[in-house]
């Protein structure tokens, strides 16, 4: 059986895991062959795919991005794309099934493409953790290892320089990265997309910490909007796919908390720097255990089902599922972390 892999959208710290972990599995357990189309959805359209061969795929678990590489094209909205042109470039290739790595944007368009008919399952990634039907995605535990040490670090020059610092972190619906990489940092006040908190209510945390000689920590998730303000903060524009590009809202707030708290302040967005890098192991095993999954479900014609984190197994699930909901930090989980405030 000749297989098709893609990944599509954010570049991950795994990607390269699963490609390795399905590849190797599909050759060993099920003797299939594999197709790495490049830079997603784009190299399917336009037919650009390279033979992964077992050699291409030897110790590359280890290497950040995606040796693919990536792009945000849409299989709907490319001027070739469409189900009728995308099983043409299947079947010219002989390709009898399609892997799609991504995160909600790409498994909403393979899940359109299998009701078409097309053979394909899907593989859920993203660093920021926001996939209801899966506990937890690869990429997001290295995204919050890469933001913990960052936030260590400025703690040290903070309390240098008896500072206050802003640490803006990745999360444009969800705060999942901000909670956990605050939490583990020992942040002063943690601000996501799903609380609206005033920035007085942060002055005041920010306060009560110096008064007892801290240098306070203020982790911001980039989606956050303070108590007042509408919409998300994106000084940026649109990026090339039409999205609002995120990314500042620590430098606007860090004079704010400066003039309201009197506590000299500094902010540092942290942006792709989370997305970079060798991936922790966690999620080098988990990325590994989604790609052979993939390579299972594809042997077992599961199309348009994923592999699913529940607990400590891995489940088949249909895409939909995937795509029903977006996973937030709930209140319970945002009060525990607020104890520990100021």
């Amino acid at each position: 059986m000749r297989v098709g892999i893609m990944t599509s959208g954010g570049d991950c710290p795994g990607l390269n895991a699963v490609i390795r972990g399905a590849v190797l599995n599909g050759i060993k357990t099920h003797d299939q062959e594999y197709v790495g189309f490049l830079d997603g959805w784009r190299g399917v359209i336009e037919e650009d795919a390279i033979e992964l061969e077992r050699h291409l795929v030897r110790g590359i678990s280890k290497q950040g991005g995606t040796i693919l590489g990536t792009s945000r094209t849409h299989p709907y909205n490319h001027p070739n794309g469409g189900p009728e042109h995308i099983a043409q470039v299947l079947e010219r290739q002989g390709i009898e099934a399609l892997v799609a790595i991504g995160g909600e944007g790409t498994l909403a368009g393979a899940h359109r493409l299998a009701e078409a008919g097309l053979p394909i399952i899907g593989v859920p990634k993203t660093i920021d953790n926001d996939l209801g039907v899966t506990d937890y995605t690869f990429g997001f535990d290295t995204a919050v290892q890469i933001g913990t040490e960052a936030m260590d670090r400025l703690r040290t020059t903070g309390e240098s320089h008896h500072r206050c610092m802003v640490a803006e972190v990745m999360g444009r619906h969800a705060g999942w990265i901000a909670l956990h990489a605050g939490m583990a940092a020992g942040a002063h006040a943690i601000l996501i997309p799903e609380q609206t908190v005033s920035l007085e209510q942060v002055a005041e945390w920010v306060k009560e910490a110096f008064d007892r000689g801290r240098a306070p920590l203020v982790v911001v998730a980039e989606g956050f909007s303070p108590l007042g303000d509408e919409g998300d903060y994106t000084p940026q524009g649109a990026a090339r796919d039409g999205r609002m590009r995120l990314g500042g809202i620590g430098d606007r707030i860090a004079p704010i908390l400066e003039e309201l708290s009197g506590v000299e302040t500094r902010a540092t967005t942290l942006g792709h720097i989370q997305r970079g890098g060798t991936p922790t192991a966690f999620d080098r095993v988990l990325a590994t255990r989604m790609g052979m999954a993939a390579s299972d479900l594809v042997a077992a014609k599961a199309w348009d089902q994923m592999p699913a984190l529940r607990g400590t197994e891995l489940e088949r699930v249909p895409m939909s599922e995937a795509l029903e909901s977006l996973k937030t930090v709930p209140q319970s989980r945002y009060d525990e972390a607020a104890i520990l405030f100021g």
